[in-house]
């Protein structure tokens, strides 16, 4: 008699259930637009495929991938802690929890930490921090408004794609959440104007102003100095929060630990994930006591700071800070610009500037001309060069930021001779 498959016969290694992308598309749904690869294994800055191709990763899991793939510190965190305990609950004190938190407070401007598992869930905890401190410090503020920046990118919960000033995110989604409107970034005159324009008499709506310190998915756009520091004094003289979302650009990404501090301003909220944990599911949620307005009942999260996420996270951080990778970051960054400028500069036909902080840079193409982000990922990709797109003409470049000087070189060479081979077409 033929007995039927269990559940543990269908449960197969990588090695005996190889990987066939029509039966993973017949299982999994279709949320992205994915490449035709299929990555298998990692170690540092370089990923192999399902046929044994080797790339050189300049992706890094959309700027997640802190210390790269397979970094001995992170081994060691997850082996230990998975050994010792993974999960309980936030019903209990996690140790590891505290001590990650203390990290953070004693490394930033910020004094108290709410853990979740994401950006989009930070940025949502941000979000229902600036409501909750509206309606409880602030007089006769019914329905509070938190403006965010045209072509910004907060998460895709509801709440954060309606932060999100794009409104490709939003589309078929409706209704979406009251309480938000959109100015352009860095335009200091539009957020004097919103907040002038949205006062009802006397009654100031403008509660909280959402915003990246550089625009990640909006194209890699740096925030201007000038527009930030008069953004800081239009805060303060208005009893408006400021939130700064650093899922991509903080935990040293720009050379800096924190975005906030290439502008020479502190936030009263801001954001973390990406980065935080180097690819183990993590977010943050930081603020200054002023408004730490969340008490017992008011937010939540069953996985948020759980002990495995939190020694990850710890691992990651004390590694940035033992073994000087913020000066690496800096001096690669700079490396990699030098690089791209002398491409731009070469195909000036294709290309128009330069632009990031540290390791995350963007290269943007000729507005008049039909070739894509997307074309050139592709033509990378084909060379061994994984890049990530930032909207349809920027080219953005977030390597792990352990990433070495003869890989920057590597990787810039690759993207010369993909673009040659498009430019001799």
């Amino acid at each position: 008699m033929v007995q039927s498959p269990t559940l543990a016969d269908s449960i197969n290694t990588s090695n005996s259930y190889p990987f066939d992308r029509d039966r993973f598309d017949s299982s999994v749904m279709k949320t992205y637009g994915r490449f035709p690869i299929a990555i298998e294994k990692g170690s540092g800055c370089r990923l192999w495929d399902t046929d044994g191709k080797e790339y050189l990763d300049f992706v890094a899991g959309i700027a997640t991938c802190t210390l790269g793939h397979a970094h001995p510190a992170l081994i060691e965190a997850v082996t230990k802690q998975i050994k010792k305990l993974h999960h309980v609950s936030n019903l209990y004190y996690i140790p590891e929890q505290g001590q990650l938190a203390e990290w953070l407070v004693n490394n930033s401007c910020g004094d108290k930490v709410f853990f979740c598992n994401s950006g989009a869930e930070a940025n949502e905890a941000a979000i229902k921090l600036v409501r909750k401190y509206a309606h409880t410090y602030l007089d006769k503020v019914e329905d509070p408004i938190i403006l965010t920046a045209k072509a910004s990118f907060h998460g895709r919960t509801l709440a954060t794609i309606t932060a999100t000033g794009q409104e490709k995110y939003q589309k078929g989604f409706g209704p979406l959440p009251a309480g938000f409107a959109y100015v352009p970034y860095n335009d200091i005159t539009a957020i004097e104007n919103a907040v002038t324009d949205l006062d009802e008499g006397t009654l100031s709506r403008v509660v909280g102003i959402m915003i990246e310190p550089l625009q990640g998915e909006g194209g890699v756009r740096p925030g201007d100095l000038e527009y930030f520091l008069k953004l800081r004094k239009i805060c303060d003289e208005n009893q408006i929060l400021l939130v700064f979302d650093e899922v991509q650009v903080g935990v040293g990404r720009t050379g800096k630990l924190w975005g906030y501090e290439n502008l020479g301003v502190e936030p009263d909220i801001f954001t973390s994930a990406k980065g935080l944990a180097g690819g183990i599911p993590i977010g943050a949620m930081i603020c200054k006591d002023s408004c730490a307005a969340f008490e017992p009942g008011n937010h939540a999260s069953t996985f948020g700071g759980n002990p495995f996420a939190c020694a990850s996270a710890m691992a990651v951080l004390q590694t940035l800070e033992n073994e000087g990778i913020l000066q690496n970051v800096q001096a690669r960054g700079e490396q990699l610009r030098v690089r791209l400028r002398a491409i731009v500069n070469k195909y000036s036909s294709l290309f128009t500037e330069v632009r990031g902080w540290g390791l995350i840079n963007g290269m943007e193409l000729n507005a008049d001309i039909e070739l894509t982000s997307i074309d050139l990922v592709k033509a990378a990709m084909e060379e061994g060069l994984l890049l990530a797109p930032a909207g349809t003409k920027v080219l953005r470049f977030v390597p792990p930021l352990i990433v070495s000087p003869e890989e920057v070189d590597q990787a810039a060479d690759i993207l010369e001779k993909a673009i040659e081979q498009i430019a001799n077409q």
